[in-house]
Parts: C-alpha cells; sequence; structure tokens
C-alpha cells in the first residue's frame, strides 16, 4: 500500500512539473485588451513550482533515506560512502526542477 501511495505522489510531482510548460505556451494577443479582467501570466508560477515541488518532493525523499542511514550506519559503518551517495541522489531532482524552471522563463 505504501509503494503505491508513493508511486502516485511522484506521479503527481511531474505532472505538476511538466503541466506548467503547456501553460507557459502564448496565446496570440487580442486588439482590445480589457484591463480590469487580464490574463495571468503563468510563466512565474510555473517556474516556481517547478522548483519548489521539486524542492519539497527531494527534501521528503532525503529524509526517508537519511533516516534509513542512521539506522544502517549503527550496525554497518563501513556502508558510510554508499549512504551518501544515495543521500545525493535526490539533489538531482532540484536540479532538474529548476532547468525546466529556467526554460519555461527564457523560451518565451
Amino acid at each position: 500500500m505504501k509503494k503505491g501511495i508513493l508511486v502516485a505522489f511522484f506521479g503527481i510531482v511531474f505532472l505538476l512539473m511538466v503541466a506548467p510548460m503547456v501553460f507557459a505556451a502564448e496565446t496570440t494577443p487580442t486588439t482590445e485588451v480589457n484591463t480590469a479582467l487580464s490574463p495571468i501570466n503563468w510563466k512565474p508560477i510555473s517556474a516556481a513550482l517547478a522548483v519548489g515541488l521539486s524542492a519539497i518532493a527531494s527534501g521528503w525523499a532525503q529524509s526517508k533515506i537519511g533516516a534509513a542511514a542512521a539506522g544502517a550506519l549503527a550496525e554497518k559503518p563501513e556502508l558510510a560512502g554508499i549512504m551518501i551517495v544515495l543521500e545525493a541522489i535526490p539533489e538531482t531532482m532540484i536540479i532538474l526542477g529548476f532547468v525546466v524552471a529556467l526554460l519555461i522563463l527564457i523560451m518565451g
């Protein structure tokens, strides 16, 4: 059951990182602009979501890995190098979220 929730969580995070790119597409400007109902600029919002949600997911993953690493190192201290590598892997998700945010902001 926990594995299914984990897969669903990361699936939703992935969709939330990809969906802003769809909303970031520019629309054709109209000749008459109503200032009271001007359209929302989705680019900064989607860039913030790309970085923010990937940071939250990475922090959550690192907390789980850190707890498991502490337990494993208490029994086998020689696993320290492996645990450092495993702790660094979720950081790549933040880097990818940052790249997606840059692409959203630069491509328009």
